[in-house]
C-alpha cells in the first residue's frame, strides 16, 4: 500500500476521503476528535504544494441534500484547525464544487458538501455507483484514502474512486493499519479484549475471531445483560437481546473449552427507568447484585466491585482493545464504569488501543488525556471488522 510519500503532488489536485462525521448539536460540533485527526494529512499535502480537495460524509441523509447534515460548520472548525481558510463547495460534484476546486491555488484546500447528499455514493447498484465515481475522478489528479471511520463502506468515495486516480493511503489510515496489526499479528501476551455497548448483536462476529486469540474478554455495558440472561439470571428491565441467547450460550461454553477467561459484571448500577440525557437531572440510583437485578430496575452501568475486578483484570495486561462503554456514560449517575476503565487502561502498561465509536467519545467527555492511551482509533466499526478478519473494501481500493 502506498503512502502520500509516494505521490507527487505539488501543483495537483489531491481529493482527500477524510472522516469528518462529527457529532452536531445545531450547528455547534460536540466532538471534533475526527476533525483533528484529519489535520495532519491534509496539512502534509498543502505544505507540498497540492491543491487540497477534502471530503467526507456525515450523518444518514437520505442521498439528498438536509441542511442538518451540512458539512458548513466542519469547514469553519478544519480551517481553524489548519490556520487558513478553508473554501466550502455547496454541493459535491455540481458548478460550486467544480467552481471551489477550479480557483485553488497551490498549498489551498477546500471542502466538499456532504458526499451522501448524493445517492451514488451509498448506492448499491455499481454502475449509479461508479458514475458518482466518475464525476468526483473528474476534479482530482491523485487520491488519497484516510477516512478509516469509513473503509468498512463499499461506498463510491471510499471504495470506486481510488480505481480512477492515483492513489495512496495518508497518515491516518497507515497508522491505523499499524496499530491494528499489532492486535492481530505477533500479539504481546495477555492479550484482554473490553467490550461494552448497547447490543450484544454488534459484537458476535468480533467475539468470535478473538475466541482464538485474545486470552480475556472482559463485557461490560448493555451487552452483558444478554449474557448475564444466558447463564441464567434475572435482569429486569434491562436491555435484552433475547435472540442472540443462544449464541451467547455457545460462546461462552467455547471459551471455557478454549481456555479464553470469560469476565461478566458481578454487580451494577441501576434504576427505576432510563435518564434523561438532555435534561442531565440527577436520578436514584441503587447497586445491585448482577445475578438478580430486580425485575423492576434496568442495570445502567457497572457496579463499583466490577470496576474493581476489571481494573484488576487488566492490571497484568500487555495489549488491551477497548470497544464500547461500560453504560450510560452521557449521564454522570452512570459515568463511573467508563471511567474506570478508560483510568484502568492509564495505570496499566500494557499497549492500549481505544476502538473508535462511543468509547473515544467517552475518553473525549470523561476528560482524559488522548495521548496518555497507545492509540485512540477514528473508526468503531472498521476496527471491529478488520478484528474479525473480514476484507476491508476501502483499503482493499488502496492496494496496488
Amino acid at each position: 500500500m502506498k503512502t502520500i510519500d509516494d505521490l507527487d503532488v505539488a501543483g495537483r489536485r489531491v481529493f482527500v476521503r477524510a472522516d469528518l462525521n462529527v457529532p452536531l448539536a445545531g450547528d455547534e460540533i460536540t466532538d471534533d476528535g475526527r476533525i483533528r485527526a484529519a489535520v495532519p494529512t491534509i496539512t502534509k499535502l498543502a505544505e507540498r504544494g497540492a491543491k487540497v480537495i477534502v471530503a467526507s460524509h456525515l450523518g444518514r441523509p437520505k442521498g439528498a441534500p438536509d441542511p442538518q447534515f451540512s458539512l458548513r460548520p466542519v469547514a469553519a472548525r478544519l480551517g481553524e484547525l489548519l490556520g487558513k481558510d478553508v473554501a466550502f463547495a455547496t454541493d459535491t460534484v455540481g458548478d460550486s464544487a467544480k467552481a471551489t476546486v477550479a480557483a485553488l491555488a497551490d498549498g489551498e484546500v477546500t471542502l466538499l458538501e456532504n458526499l451522501r447528499f448524493n445517492a451514488g455514493e451509498t448506492a448499491k447498484d455499481d454502475a449509479e455507483r461508479g458514475a458518482f465515481a466518475d464525476a468526483l475522478a473528474a476534479l482530482a489528479d491523485a487520491y488519497v484514502g484516510d477516512g478509516f471511520g469509513a473503509v468498512h463502506r463499499k461506498h463510491a468515495s471510499v471504495y470506486d474512486l481510488p480505481a480512477r486516480l492515483p492513489h495512496a493511503a495518508g497518515g491516518l489510515i497507515a497508522t491505523e493499519v499499524g496499530v491494528l496489526k499489532k492486535l492481530t499479528e505477533d500479539v504481546a501476551r495477555p492479550y484482554v479484549v473490553v467490550l461494552g455497548g448497547a447490543k450484544v448483536s454488534d459484537k458476535l462476529g468480533v467475539i468470535d475471531h478473538l475466541l482464538g486469540k485474545a486470552d480475556r474478554l472482559l463485557i461490560g455495558g448493555g451487552m452483558a445483560y444478554t449474557f448475564l440472561a444466558a447463564q441464567g439470571h434475572e435482569v429486569g428491565k434491562s436491555l435484552l437481546q433475547e435472540d442472540q441467547i443462544p449464541a451467547v450460550k455457545e460462546y461462552l461454553a467455547r471459551a471455557e473449552k478454549q481456555g479464553v477467561e470469560f469476565v461478566l459484571p458481578v454487580d451494577v448500577v441501576a434504576a427505576p427507568d432510563f435518564p434523561d440525557l438532555k435534561a442531565q437531572a440527577p436520578t436514584h440510583p441503587v447497586v445491585v447484585a448482577a445475578d438478580a437485578i430486580p425485575a423492576d430496575l434496568e442495570g445502567l452501568d457497572i457496579g463499583p466491585e466490577t470496576r474493581k475486578l476489571f481494573a484488576a483484570k487488566l492490571a497484568d495486561a500487555a495489549t488491551v482493545f477497548w470497544n464500547g462503554p461500560m453504560g450510560v456514560f452521557e449521564h454522570p449517575d452512570y459515568a463511573d464504569g467508563t471511567r474506570a476503565v478508560a483510568r484502568a487502561l492509564l495505570d496499566s502498561p500494557a499497549f492500549t488501543v481505544v476502538g473508535g465509536g462511543d468509547s473515544a467519545a467517552a475518553v473525549r467527555i470523561l476528560g482524559f488525556d488522548e495521548n496518555a492511551f497507545g492509540h485512540i482509533s477514528t473508526g468503531g466499526g472498521a476496527s471491529l471488522e478488520y478484528l474479525e478478519g473480514k476484507t476491508l473494501p476501502g483499503l482493499a481500493a488502496l492496494e496496488d
